[in-house]
């Protein structure tokens, strides 16, 4: 017998109160998250552009055609340029396209971006990132301009 119970026993004042218990389990357990592909993009993304060493992402004409959106009244940057992922029910696997900075080393730039990105999504989403495929597709020389399209409005 439970303490409370015999307390009730000797005692007709203390009064005990049975929970019903709805449902089963952990609540936790009652249902499915899915996340899209885009939200995985989203946090790969801004995680990669926080790497010192990678100036843009996406391949040239990607940017080109961004930077054009970015300018129209409404359009927004682009978080995902650059970024594709693939998404399952407990894993997400990646591929980027970067720009680095001339004078990095590419090597440790997409070792840290690879780091960055696989502790954002997996501390944010619960997704085991199975791989982070980087392919560097220029390097930004300090001299280049921006590749911007001259505006035919003044």
């Amino acid at each position: 017998m439970s303490e409370t119970a015999a307390e009730a026993e000797k005692d007709p004042t203390v009064t005990t109160r049975r929970t019903t218990r709805r449902g089963g389990g952990d609540p936790a357990t009652r249902g499915r998250t899915t996340i899209a592909d885009g939200v995985v993009e989203k946090i790969a993304g801004l995680a990669a552009r926080d790497v010192v060493g990678v100036h843009a992402m996406g391949s040239g004409l990607a940017r080109t055609f961004g930077v054009v959106r970015d300018r129209v009244p409404g359009g927004s940057k682009s978080v995902t340029r650059g970024v594709k992922a693939e998404v399952g029910e407990v894993q997400t696997a990646l591929d980027l396209e970067i720009v680095v900075d001339y004078g990095v080393s590419i090597s440790d730039v997409a070792r840290a971006v690879r780091e960055n990105v696989i502790a954002a999504v997996e501390r944010m989403t619960g997704l085991e990132v199975v791989e982070v495929n980087i392919a560097v597709s220029d390097v930004k020389l300090p001299e280049e301009e921006e590749e911007e399209p001259e505006s035919r409005l003044q």
